[in-house]
């Protein structure tokens, strides 16, 4: 690879929390649970009965052609919504930039759940005419990055990466390499899920992965703490905007930060466990640092990927001890985000980067919220309740997906 320089040049967010970043990272920084009882369908079969959803969102606000909206399943349609919001924001948008040099990398860990399941369900109810042609375009994961690319005209590097909850970090680690490797100039890159489906709260909840406390939606996601029960369905989006460092000065671009590291490394353990001592997220961070050529004490924050499972939390936390020695427990910040925004699956890591560039840029670490007991297991400063004032020069963040997938990225103030 090449000496180029990546950094961050646009942010787009629609979450639970907030349908663009500056909502988001308010409420994030309170606090607030985004978590609510499920409105998209009836769950009262269901073990579980809450989830993070987006509201207000209208997606056709984000499609040239409302007609493009209606073909696209929710998931593209999140997508659509956070790309377009880090495209604007970074400027590429304006017309005076090669296209051949723009890329898009946007993932999903699922794809179209939605438009699966409702032509499934006219296929056995009705007939097999019944069916959408549109259903297999709808329904694939590459199709977000496709239609952002037709809605730009942007003919540089285009494909999804597909690993579960690691999806959206993975899409942007690689757009990383490929601009390193000199491929493109720009990559809009990250993740969008929408699985808050009957299909999706079911096989969750019957693989016993999904927190039940249906008497307090809000406090159902805790990372970290004693009484936690599993994670909590989110939907939503997150997408920056990667650009060479040279190509944004000379245009005048707005920079957040630069993203020197990446680490990626596989449990080959259990199809949903991560491995017990951490190791293999370990590697993974620790690669992060190699490519940044940084030590672990150079970094003030970690947002982990704590989903709030019993055993993934423990193994999070046993990583990050081996990859960050003495110093993960004296002096570095650790907070788990989706106890207010709940599991976004091939998203998560979209906006986790977000707040992870936003916290770098106000100097404040987002909570860890209901923390009522901290598990000794782990022994962490994972900044409980309150956000916390804290000069953050680096960030670290962190995705496992399913099948033992795991990512890390690690970005810096300029």
């Amino acid at each position: 690879m090449t000496d180029r320089r990546i950094v961050i040049t646009g942010i787009g967010v629609v979450s639970p929390l907030g349908n663009n970043k500056d909502d988001f990272w308010k409420n994030l920084v309170a606090g607030k649970s985004g978590i609510k009882n499920i409105q998209a369908f009836d769950t009262t079969e269901y073990g579980t009965h809450f989830g993070g959803e987006v509201v207000g969102y209208d997606p056709k606000v984000y499609f040239k052609d409302f007609k493009d909206a209606r073909r696209a399943d929710r998931f593209t349609q999140l997508a659509m919504g956070a790309a377009k919001q880090a495209i604007t924001e970074s400027g590429i948008d304006q017309g005076n930039l090669d296209p051949t040099q723009i890329g898009i990398m946007v993932g999903s860990g699922i794809g179209g759940l939605i438009t699966l399941e409702n032509n499934h369900t006219l296929l056995i109810q009705k007939h097999p005419s019944r069916v959408s042609p549109f259903t297999i375009p709808m329904m694939i994961g590459n199709i977000a990055s496709g239609m952002i690319s037709m809605e730009y005209g942007f003919l540089g590097p285009n494909m999804c990466i597909t690993t579960a909850c690691a999806t959206s970090n993975h899409c942007i680690g690689e757009a990383w390499r490929i601009l390193k490797f000199g491929d493109a100039d720009v990559i809009v890159a990250g993740g969008a899920e929408a699985s808050i489906a009957p299909m999706g709260l079911s096989g969750f909840g019957n693989m016993r992965a999904l927190s039940t406390r249906n008497d307090s939606p809000e406090t159902a996601s805790r990372p970290f703490d004693r009484d936690r029960d599993g994670f909590v369905m989110g939907e939503g989006g997150g997408v920056v905007v990667l650009e060479e460092y040279e190509h944004a000065k000379k245009r005048g671009a707005h920079i957040y930060c630069e993203l020197v590291g990446y680490g990626l490394s596989a449990d080959a353990y259990h199809l949903s466990s991560p491995l017990p001592d951490g190791s293999g997220a370990a590697r993974c961070m620790n690669m992060a640092f190699k490519h940044a050529k940084m030590n672990p004490t150079e970094v003030q924050y970690v947002n982990a990927h704590a989903t709030s499972t019993p055993v993934g939390d423990v193994c999070e936390t046993m990583a990050i001890k081996k990859s960050f020695g003495d110093y993960a427990k004296n002096g570095l910040l650790v907070s788990g985000t989706k106890s207010m925004t709940g599991h976004l699956l091939g998203g998560a890591g979209g906006i986790e980067i977000a707040a992870c560039i936003l916290a770098m840029r106000d100097s404040i670490v987002p909570p860890t919220i209901n923390v009522e007991n901290q598990d000794p297991e782990c022994d962490l400063d994972i900044v409980p309740n309150v956000a916390r004032e804290a000069k953050v020069n680096a960030a670290l963040s962190n995705s496992f997906g399913f099948g033992g997938h795991n990512s890390a990225l690690l970005i810096k103030k300029i």
